[in-house]
């Protein structure tokens, strides 16, 4: 068997030969120039072939946008290039354009800002997504959506403080910035950054122990959080006016200028105050699960505190409070773009609180319906002891009611945090428990002990939520000549203003439900159906009050108004 030579004889070889031997020999240098000479390259490469690294990120290193704003001039076309290659909805836009202004009343300036997703070090949106549909890329630190594992919950909407991923309607799921990765594989630019025609707009290199170090804990908070230092446009620090605090997530964005600009420039829309969505499900879904956690609650109490209560009327209450449970638990999957995917939310438990009160509420339904068949098909003198299963109902319902409350104080919304939540849940727990056991113990023959007792805890957990609702009216001061307006200054203007008749009606509906009704029934002044009548008034104040609880939550956010 005779080896086939490498090249054929000079006497046989071809142009083709010659040139196929020539391009082997050629360095990368001179294959570049070969395709600049032959137009082998895309049309526009030369205009951003500067505006792109030549090498991939090192390890610890990762791609980031670097905007410069003297070039910016707001003409938009990065939106509608992004927005066309992407092919998004009509009414989607992963990069938006705001605007700067501030300076003194003869001279005003003005400045726009384009942004887009931060890229982040520690992304709140892949942190808080329970079915993981987020990923960043350990090679490129590009945050990455996964539009298969989305099942349109949009927790990661309140968890980014940019306000970067945008819910699709048509899709059921959300949609972000992937900083066209596909692109920056093939070397070519994200649409966005080729578009631009000043070039204010290009891909760098950053290092995440820098940032981790520049917005980590160890930087002081007040520096962090000044927003009225024209440093913040004028250096590399991507912390803009009105914009929410790079330390929750480190962003990796950087805005740079060398234009001296005022220090109370301001987003053209800092004083409009907006209300956000309502989400209804929620709403019902949050009352109804506290109802029966509270309804167990009370329940648990008087079988330790009274045993010698009626069976009949222990026999209802986990009942009522295991369907209101479950249905409430029911109505929130109809919060989901794709309900039928629901089963994926347990899966980010490591990271997410919305995973953890997926789980939690599993083990309380559990628990509550193993209680309440134990406590309806036992054998009738078993019925009324207190047992294992009713103590794991009340301990479960408990943790599965401050998972709720994490879910939203972990977003960092300033209306949302841990106190006020807790204050606002906690409370729900007491007064719906309470006035739902009031109101069933007009169908039995119940001591009136028990009924009293009932009527001064409903008094006493709506006094204590209402305090909780008036106090931070109260203490949060509003001064519209101030030329800074904090979010829980808008969450109070909308509660004031905007809302403020409902806001009233809710406080009212809350006074007369959870503590005039129920003393008048302690005093006989009343008539029979008055704690069903409570009830009634303590639901319709508690929709209320958690329909201006999300209507009213105003988060910091990015510059806009243009």
């Amino acid at each position: 068997m005779t080896s086939i030579p490498p090249h054929p004889p000079k006497s046989e070889r071809t142009l083709i030969d010659a040139l196929l031997e020539e391009q082997r020999r050629l360095t990368a240098v001179e294959q570049f120039s070969r395709k600049h000479e032959h137009g082998e390259l895309p049309a526009h490469a030369k205009y951003y072939r500067d505006l792109i690294p030549l090498a991939a990120p090192k390890p610890g290193e990762q791609y980031a946008f670097e905007v410069d704003l003297d070039a910016c001039s707001g003409c938009k076309a990065c939106v509608t290039a992004c927005h066309s290659l992407n092919g998004l909805d009509d009414n989607e836009t992963w990069r938006d354009v705001g605007l700067l202004v501030g300076g003194p009343d003869r001279s005003p300036v003005q400045q726009t800002i384009t942004t887009a997703c931060h890229h982040c070090v520690d992304p709140g949106c892949a942190n808080g997504c329970p079915t993981m549909a987020y990923d960043k890329d350990p090679a490129t630190g590009i945050v990455r959506h996964l539009d298969d594992q989305c099942i349109g919950c949009q927790y990661c909407l309140w968890k980014c403080p940019y306000e970067v991923p945008k819910y699709s309607e048509t899709r059921g799921i959300v949609r972000k910035c992937d900083l066209c990765q596909s692109r920056l594989a093939a070397g070519e630019a994200p649409a966005c950054v080729q578009a631009c025609p000043s070039e204010a707009i290009r891909i760098t290199l950053v290092e995440q122990q820098a940032v981790r170090i520049e917005f980590g804990p160890d930087r002081n908070e007040k520096t962090a959080r000044n927003h009225d230092s024209p440093r913040h446009v004028q250096g590399t620090n991507p912390f803009l006016p009105d914009s929410p605090s790079p330390k929750i997530t480190l962003p990796t964005t950087r805005y740079k200028s060398v234009r001296a600009r005022p220090g109370n420039m301001r987003a053209a829309d800092h004083f409009e105050v907006r209300p956000q969505p309502a989400h209804w499900p929620l709403i019902f879904m949050l009352l109804l699960t506290q109802l029966s956690a509270g309804l167990f609650v009370v329940d648990f109490g008087l079988r330790c505190i009274w045993p010698e209560v009626k069976t009949d009327f222990t026999t209802v209450l986990p009942l009522v409070a295991l369907a209101a449970g479950l249905i409430g638990i029911a109505a929130s999957v109809s919060h989901l773009g794709r309900p039928l995917q629901a089963w994926r939310s347990f899966l980010g438990w490591r990271t997410s609180w919305l995973s953890r009160e997926v789980i939690a509420f599993g083990v309380f339904a559990l628990a509550a319906s193993s209680w309440t068949f134990w406590n309806t098909f036992a054998p009738s003198p078993m019925r009324g002891s207190t047992s294992v299963l009713a103590a794991a109902t009340v301990v479960s319902g408990l943790a599965a009611v401050f998972c709720s409350v994490m879910v939203y104080a972990d977003t960092r919304r300033e209306f949302w945090h841990l106190g006020h939540t807790a204050g606002r849940f906690f409370g729900t727990v007491a007064i719906l428990g309470a006035a739902t056991a009031f109101a069933v113990c007009g169908v039995f023959e119940v001591s009136r002990t028990i009924q009293q007792a009932l009527a001064f805890a409903l008094m006493a957990g709506t006094a204590f939520k209402l305090g909780i609702e008036t106090s931070f009216l109260r203490n949060v001061e509003i001064d519209l000549n101030n030329p800074q307006l904090l979010p829980l200054q808008r969450s109070a203007l909308l509660l004031r203003d905007k809302f403020g008749w409902l806001a009233r009606g809710r406080l009212m509906l809350g006074l007369i439900a959870g503590i005039v009704l129920p003393l008048f029934h302690v005093m006989d002044l009343g008539a029979a159906g008055l704690p069903w009548l409570a009830l009634a008034m303590c639901l319709l104040a508690g929709v209320v009050e958690r329909y201006l609880f999300f209507v009213s939550v105003a988060p910091a956010k990015m510059p806009g108004g243009l």
